[in-house]
């Protein structure tokens, strides 16, 4: 058996994990495969500032007025199929007692005997859109890198929620992997960003051997690439500079090129990341 097991939990957050709401976006391509019941949900009171994430307020089918909270849930599939079982743990990056909130679904992973967990995320870097979407994927256990080739990061200063995840479940002997996408900086307000989102379901297909249906996404990201292409088209400055990128990236790619690239990208990100970011900050 794969050292990720056979009960794998895929999480990703809204927020300073998520630029162009890629990461958020393949746990919705996720959801949309099968029918999941929720296994556990947390009180947004202990771990939510409303002035930062605030509710909302919404109508329904009777007319009566509804509040919906900020959430964080654990989900599992009704019918799983062949192969490893996804679950999903989503919602929004909690803005307090991280520990609690960390060791209170660990502990729920430990109940329903979860054998691994897979974060995702997304940064906004220096990278052209027209190009193949870079995936750092890493792990902290010695096991998982072994079994699936990944890198160890080295990256050393602020972390958000998926690393103190990352950090709680091995040590509670939950192995761990992480696939982290770069979204290019200049089209951060092209979201949502189905050509990440796809890169990123692409290796989490790789890394697990689960087949994720998304004929629709590959549409959506040549749609989203075209319209990129077509702006730019109107901006000298911006196609030079997409021109730029372009080449930086094909030398990258090249067979002399240093295998750390990627690596030392999403290094660079989190260390211009770590002057703790705002709730916009990520969409400018």
């Amino acid at each position: 058996m794969d050292v990720l097991g056979s009960r794998i939990v895929i999480v990703a957050f809204d927020g300073w994990n998520d630029a162009g709401e890629a990461a958020s976006g393949a746990i919705s391509a996720l959801r949309a495969m099968t029918e999941y019941d929720l296994v556990h949900t947390v009180d947004p009171e202990l771990y939510f500032d409303y002035q930062y994430t605030r509710p909302a307020t919404k109508t329904d089918a009777e007319g009566r007025r509804q509040l919906t909270w900020p959430e964080a849930s654990l989900w599992r599939p009704r019918d799983p199929g062949e192969g490893p079982e996804f679950w999903l743990l989503t919602g929004v990056e909690p803005a307090r007692t991280w520990q609690s909130f960390a060791s209170e679904f660990i502990d729920v992973a430990l109940r329903d005997d979860i054998t691994g967990f897979i974060t995702l995320g997304a940064m906004l870097a220096d990278v052209p859109h027209s190009r193949p979407i870079s995936i750092f994927a890493a792990s902290q256990n010695d096991q998982v890198r072994e079994a699936h080739g990944l890198e160890r990061s080295l990256y050393e200063g602020p972390a958000g929620i998926l690393t103190v995840l990352e950090h709680f479940a091995e040590s509670a002997g939950i192995p761990t992997a992480t696939l982290w996408a770069s979204v290019p900086h200049y089209v951060a307000n092209a979201t949502p960003s189905p050509k990440v989102t796809l890169a990123l379901l692409d290796r989490l297909e790789e890394l697990t051997g689960v087949d994720v249906p998304r004929d629709a996404l590959r549409t959506e990201a040549s749609a989203w690439e075209a319209s990129i292409d077509a702006a730019a088209a109107d901006d000298e400055e911006m196609t030079e500079y997409i021109h730029q990128l372009e080449r930086t990236r094909d030398t990258w790619d090249s067979p002399e090129a240093s295998g750390d690239a990627i690596a030392q990208e999403f290094e660079r990100y989190l260390r211009k990341r770590g002057d703790s970011p705002g709730p916009g900050d990520l969409k400018r």
